[in-house]
């Protein structure tokens, strides 16, 4: 019978409709809700250590003692910050240089940049970061159907 219930929980695993990935994509990280770091600084204030209270909230004890350390220094387990801080980075220092660039030529390209970024400032990128910095500063690819062609595009 034991033997039987592998199978089957195998067989469902491997079942064509069965999809890891069901939501689409990749999944971004949450932080844990605040109702719970409030619970476990009442835990904290009653005399647990932030193993005993993360053993009893059901949190990992790295949590718990990263917890109950900010509590201790600051007063209350707050969210701190997901990612990387904006305006860090290899191209953080070039935005002027960049942004003057296409204000000179709006129709430079990706490589067009990242060959005079190299030459000018001797900054070797790919242009996908070059590419991800102008899409941080708002800048588009798109052509507008009013506009006239440019010079490329009449043959």
């Amino acid at each position: 019978m034991q033997r039987l219930g592998r199978a089957l929980r195998f067989a469902k695993i491997r079942d064509p409709g069965f999809s890891r990935n069901a939501l689409g994509g990749l999944i971004m990280p949450a932080p844990l809700p605040n109702e719970l770091r409030d619970r476990f600084a009442r835990l904290i204030e009653e005399g647990l250590t932030g193993r005993e209270a993360s053993r009893r909230l059901r949190v990992s004890a790295a949590t718990g003692g990263r917890w109950a350390r900010q509590i201790r220094s600051t007063g209350a387990a707050t969210v701190a910050p997901m990612g990387r801080p904006p305006g860090t980075g290899k191209l953080a220092a070039y935005v002027g240089f960049i942004e003057e660039l296409v204000a000179q030529d709006p129709d430079i390209t990706l490589f067009e940049l990242r060959d005079a970024l190299t030459d000018a400032e001797g900054v070797a990128v790919h242009h996908s970061a070059i590419a991800g910095l102008l899409k941080r500063l708002s800048f588009t690819h798109k052509k507008s159907r009013w506009l006239p062609p440019n010079a490329a595009g009449q043959r």
